[in-house]
């Protein structure tokens, strides 16, 4: 089990990264796995998919009525293959490459902002970006950047309610395949449970800035 000074820095980091996914409708694992990934790169990516888990439901319990079911059933479809693929990687790399797979996907989703890309919502688009973003999600605990690229043009409670649905379900599905493959270990489980109530203070800390991004601020956020 990690020590105190572990759930002490990420799970600051934590927190933040739900302010901002509670808000935004994604967020939690750019800001917070690099910190658990420099802090002990072993237990990446259980420790962030299972305190990831919980706020997409939180998410979805305020947000169900603006999912695009039919979109997110394309999407998950495709993260299952993704997910499936990543497994193989966690089992055959070191955790210290992993680590650096975190690092790059951030900079990646960052670099996705620089430019406002609009890609058309259809079946081949939603395949492809759940399973990258299956791959990712399960590879580094990062998988909102493809969805979320879709999407960024849609309404803010359309994005945050279809972003939690596909994360509530996709993240669900890497913890399942990741335990079946014998690369969840009980160090990770512990360090996610341990970073839960990081999570639900900032989902409660973020939600009242759903009312000030809502107001044409949603892709700058």
């Amino acid at each position: 089990m990690p020590e105190l000074s572990f759930f002490l820095v990420a799970g600051t980091a934590v927190l933040l990264g739900a302010v901002v996914q509670s808000s935004v409708g994604l967020g939690l694992g750019l800001v917070a796995a690099p910190v658990v990934a420099m802090l002990d790169p072993a237990l990446m990516p259980g420790t962030m998919l299972i305190a990831t888990f919980v706020l997409p439901a939180f998410t979805l319990a305020a947000e169900w009525r603006n999912v695009d079911w039919r979109g997110l059933g394309w999407a998950v479809l495709g993260r299952t293959p993704g997910s499936a693929a990543a497994v193989w990687i966690v089992a055959t790399v070191p955790p210290r490459a992993l680590a650096a797979g975190v690092g790059a996907m951030v900079l990646v989703a960052v670099a996705l902002t620089l430019r406002s890309v609009r890609v058309r919502i259809h079946r081949g688009s939603l395949l492809l970006a759940g399973a990258v973003s299956g791959f990712t999600g399960t590879a580094t605990s990062i998988g909102g950047p493809p969805i979320a690229l879709l999407y960024q043009h849609e309404s803010a409670g359309r994005i945050r309610g279809t972003l939690a649905a596909f994360f509530l379900v996709g993240v669900l599905l890497s913890l399942c395949l990741l335990a079946a493959g014998g690369q969840l270990h009980a160090d990770e489980v512990g360090a996610g449970l341990g970073l839960i109530p990081f999570v639900a203070a900032g989902f409660v800390a973020g939600r009242p800035l759903c009312r000030v991004i809502d107001v044409g601020l949603m892709r700058a956020a």
